[in-house]
């Protein structure tokens, strides 16, 4: 699914969040506070957003973005190309339930709008955990569920109506953006996702709700 969208994935993400999507992840490259002069790790990193605002919020020497889409790796290294990062943005095939990385080799792991699409969620915040370097944060930028019930309402209706006629008209593949609202309505309430992280090992796992409560950071130190 990812490798069909991925020609159109950064355009709809910005339609979709009318361009706020950055600002979070600028946010959670910030909160994952990796030590200056090290490497951090971003896994599913799609065409590398998030790993590209490692490098530029935070005194990272280098990023290594993982991910199992072919397409996505291709365009992400294209876009390195045109922005000039070969030197300090590593792209690399890998699966988040089995990372290709020893024990403890990154300061800090991120990831933005993965754990909900893992097929085993504890074994993947495991990974992230196993390599990280211990004091190191394990950060994750995810979709979550309003509470205010008007806004609510009119997000789910946004979200299950408006979205799926966007993604059939801009990437002509209404399914995946079924699948968007369908995985996020589904997907652990905050609460429940610290007590998942807490449960991989992560200690001190806190979060903050962003725009009206549609998305979260979640964080916690290895």
């Amino acid at each position: 699914m990812f490798d069909r969208i991925a020609w159109r994935y950064d355009l709809m993400n910005g339609l979709m969040t009318l361009g706020r999507h950055q600002a979070w992840r600028r946010k959670a490259a910030r909160i994952a506070q990796p030590r200056a002069g090290t490497i951090a790790l971003d896994v599913a990193t799609g065409t590398g957003d998030l790993a590209r605002a490692l490098l530029e919020e935070t005194g990272t020497r280098s990023v290594v973005g993982a991910d199992f889409s072919a397409a996505m790796l291709a365009l992400g290294r294209e876009k390195r190309r045109r922005l000039n990062l070969e030197s300090r943005l590593h792209l690399v095939a890998g699966d988040a339930l089995a990372l290709p990385f020893p024990d403890r080799t990154f300061c800090c792991v991120t990831s933005a709008f993965l754990l909900r699409n893992l097929a085993d969620l504890d074994q993947g915040l495991r990974e992230m955990a196993r390599v990280t370097q211990p004091g190191g944060r394990v950060v994750a930028l995810e979709t979550s569920n309003p509470t205010l019930p008007l806004f609510r309402s009119a997000f789910a209706w946004y979200f299950q109506r408006v979205v799926p006629l966007l993604g059939a008209m801009v990437s002509r593949d209404r399914d995946a953006y079924r699948y968007l609202p369908r995985s996020s309505a589904s997907f652990l309430a905050p609460d429940d996702l610290a007590q998942a992280m807490t449960k991989a090992g992560l200690q001190d796992v806190r979060y903050q709700r962003l725009a009206l409560g549609t998305v979260a950071i979640h964080f916690g130190v290895v």
